[in-house]
């Protein structure tokens, strides 16, 4: 299984679940943060009240079967890109299982 995190604009955010809710990618978890990346703008100054980065994001994560995590990926690029810098980025991380909460059984589809 594969973890999925996604830093993506916040106008973008309707735009990528709608399209990740059409191929059946339902169960989302969403935050809002603030990212500094590799784009710098010029006012941006550290703060001790934590608005210090260049641009508000939303931290999407999703958990998926392997085979699954190229198009999850690929709906997220295609639906949150911009004309602009700093679209965001997306980290794919290995995931040994997952237990849903209420029935104790694992997610997992494959044992491979």
């Amino acid at each position: 299984m594969k973890e999925i995190k996604a830093f993506i604009k916040p106008i973008k955010l309707e735009k990528v679940v709608a399209a990740l809710k059409e191929k059946g990618f339902e169960s989302v978890t969403l935050s809002e943060c603030e990212g500094t990346g590799t784009y710098k703008r010029e006012d941006s100054l550290p703060s001790l009240k934590f608005h210090f980065a260049d641009s508000k994001m939303i931290k999407l994560e999703l958990v998926c079967q392997n085979e699954e995590a190229e198009q999850a990926c690929q709906l997220i690029c295609k639906n949150a890109a911009t004309p602009y810098p700093a679209d965001g980025i997306i980290y794919v991380s290995d995931i040994n299982d997952a237990y849903r909460i209420k029935t104790g059984k694992s997610i997992k589809r494959f044992n491979i």
